[in-house]
């Protein structure tokens, strides 16, 4: 496993880490002990680095990293969001008092002291603007509650609002091959400014694994049955966007990154590492198996020149005008 810097922080985090939605709720059925031995084979091979949030599974995703990392505190980090179980366009959301009771009670259910990186959870760009928020985490910071923070952020320009923030030590992004608006100018500008980059929905909801066909359903309590048209939250969350017939069309047609790669995911994956100035690359996991692939990626051929420049093309020509909602 290899190891990037969180920006200008002293943190050195694995470059495959893994997200941990899938394994709280919203992705259908989970089995509580597969994905126990997913977070082991993962730290096995070295991941150290493990994103969450309060409303996975209401918790229940912190309370597995909490039992996956018990007594490797020191060795594993973990990031942790807040701000989506309340009213994310509400100010009081964003209050000392209701900050405080979420990261009290997130580190209550990760039985830490500390939370390595706490992240505000999408919030709107008047919440951002608005600027009190980040006093508040200041505050936690001051108090040792939180060691770093960061912003999920939704879209490009977001992202490059809080890049002017002060103390804001990450930003979480969708970046993936169905998403590459990120690089013209948040990659270089977040690199220059020494903030770290965390790129989730990696592999677009799994249409980058190639695996689906146009028939394929979901089950009613996975967000790519119930928000597939962005019906509870932004679309980009869910297929990157893409609306799931066309989504599959433009995943065939990118059959060809697999070649000499073992798979389109762990070309998917590789792409994304291939890009400097990501930290690390969270994809989410519910089985062993499917953590044994992702971990791959860090192993498979880089691409070339030629094959990023057309990568690049198909984006801006055939993915770039089918992506919904802000981004």
């Amino acid at each position: 496993m290899k190891y990037r810097q969180l920006g200008n922080t002293e943190l050195k985090i694995s470059e495959l880490s893994f997200g941990t939605w899938a394994i709280g709720g919203s992705w259908g059925k989970s089995d509580d002990q597969e994905a126990l031995q997913g977070l082991e084979r993962a730290m096995d091979a070295g991941v150290n680095f493990f994103d969450t949030a309060d409303v996975y599974g209401n918790g229940h995703s912190e309370e597995l990293l909490a039992k996956a990392t018990k007594g490797k505190e020191d060795k594993i980090h973990i990031a942790t969001k807040f701000c989506r179980a309340g009213d994310i366009h509400g100010l009081e959301t964003y209050s000392e008092k209701t900050v405080t009771a979420y990261c009290e009670d997130s580190l209550k259910r990760l039985q830490r002291e500390a939370i390595d990186l706490y992240q505000i959870h999408c919030p709107p760009m008047e919440i951002l603007k608005d600027g009190r928020v980040f006093e508040v985490l200041d505050k936690l910071q001051q108090q040792g509650k939180i060691r770093y923070y960061g912003v999920s952020v939704e879209t490009v320009e977001e992202g490059l609002f809080c890049l002017e923030q002060a103390n804001v030590k990450a930003l979480q992004v969708i970046f993936n091959i169905f998403r590459q608006k990120p690089v013209s100018e948040l990659l270089p500008q977040a690199k220059e400014k020494g903030v770290g980059l965390l790129a989730r929905v990696p592999l677009a909801s799994g249409l980058l694994t190639g695996k689906f066909t146009k028939q394929a359903t979901f089950e009613a309590d996975d967000h790519r049955s119930f928000n597939k048209n962005g019906e509870q939250f932004n679309v980009g969350e869910t297929f990157a966007g893409v609306e799931f017939s066309k989504g599959v069309e433009l995943s065939e047609q990118l059959g060809w990154i697999a070649e000499g790669r073992g798979n389109m995911t762990r070309a998917a994956l590789r792409w994304i590492l291939d890009h400097e100035e990501i930290t690390t690359v969270i994809p989410g996991f519910k089985t062993v198996k499917q953590v044994e692939d992702n971990l791959q990626a860090t192993e498979v051929p880089a691409f070339s020149e030629a094959e990023l420049k057309k990568l690049t093309d198909f984006y801006h020509l055939e993915i770039h005008p089918n992506i919904r909602g802000a981004y």
